[in-house]
């Protein structure tokens, strides 16, 4: 099942939630750095890396004081590789990968890619919805959440979805 809901991702009650990272793991955003806030020191002391990762990958960690047990960062930009649908493709497709391998059957992630500067939010929720569509029925996760921030941005997702689903 796939939904779409107004929250805070801090805040969603799933086994994992998704975090758009850098080569390094940190955030892509100022308002993903909320989730350091909330999750503490257990959530962010482990987001050490010595080489930086490729865009692609995605990282399962604990999520420290969050809503969620884990947490899969999804590497979507690097020094050498800017935020592309491509690079948003390869990381979901990666986190898709992590909730099968972890068994985590509820994931809540949000727009991959729209912070500063990045894509457009179309495109994204395309792109995020064309994935999430294909998962296959009773495989992991089987109940994904996109928790987006406005009304507006779950208008869109929801239009997506439901062009999908006709």
């Amino acid at each position: 099942m796939i939904r779409v809901v107004v929250d805070d991702l801090a805040f969603v009650e799933v086994d994992a939630v998704v975090r758009p990272a850098t080569a390094a793991l940190a955030p892509t955003s100022p308002a993903l750095r909320r989730l350091e806030q909330v999750g503490g020191p257990a959530f962010w002391k482990p987001l050490k890396v010595h080489d930086a990762l490729d865009v692609g990958a995605a990282v399962v960690t604990g999520a420290g004081d969050l809503a969620a047990e884990f947490v899969i960062h999804a590497v979507i930009w690097s020094d050498a590789e800017p935020v592309s649908i491509d690079g948003i493709r390869r990381a979901l497709v990666s986190v898709l990968q992590r909730a099968a391998d972890w068994q985590l059957e509820r994931i809540a992630v949000p727009p991959l890619g729209t912070g500063p500067g990045g894509l457009g939010l179309e495109d994204v929720a395309a792109t995020m919805i064309d994935l999430l569509s294909a998962i296959p029925d009773g495989s992991c996760p089987t109940d994904v959440a996109i928790v987006v921030e406005t009304e507006d941005e779950r208008r869109m997702f929801e239009a997506r979805l439901g062009s999908i689903t006709q």
